[in-house]
């Protein structure tokens, strides 16, 4: 079970690690000084970085097999789970401002002149929420494994 949390937890970086980049590219830290990203860097990058300590503790658990880095690396996920929830609190009234927007008739492509479009608001629906699923079951899986339940 440990293998499976371990792939889990790469594949949620994965979409992860496409999503900030995303979000960097499309001017994200920029748009923290006006306000248009509803995304705010520390949350951010305390979420990645949590994510990613918590993942080279998972790592060192594999292959060490100690089960205080197994409820180590628990204890990181659950922050990084609150923030990845406020994450999506926030996002989705972007992602529904786009949907609504695209909805209206005569809607423009782009956005009206000196209307700043948030960062967030060009991540993929299908990468959120395969992020999201893959949390859920990396934060199951390590729960079980730290528990000794399935075997190591």
């Amino acid at each position: 079970m440990d293998i499976a949390a371990l792939i889990a937890w790469l594949v949620t970086a994965l979409g992860g690690f496409y999503m900030l980049g995303t979000w960097i590219q499309r001017g994200g830290l920029r748009q923290q000084r006006s306000g248009a990203s509803r995304l705010p860097a520390p949350v951010v990058f305390g979420h990645f970085a949590l994510a990613a300590v918590g993942l080279v503790v998972w790592i060192v658990y594999v292959v060490a097999d100690k089960s205080g880095l197994a409820w180590t690396a628990f204890g990181l996920l659950l922050p990084v789970a609150l923030l990845g929830f406020v994450m999506l609190g926030r996002w989705i009234p972007v992602h529904r401002g786009r949907a609504m927007a695209a909805a209206a008739p005569g809607a423009a492509a782009a956005p009206v002149t000196g209307e700043t479009v948030p960062a967030e608001r060009h991540f993929p629906v299908p990468v959120v929420l395969a992020h999201g699923l893959f949390a859920v079951v990396t934060l199951v899986l390590v729960l079980l494994t730290a528990l000794g339940i399935g075997g190591s």
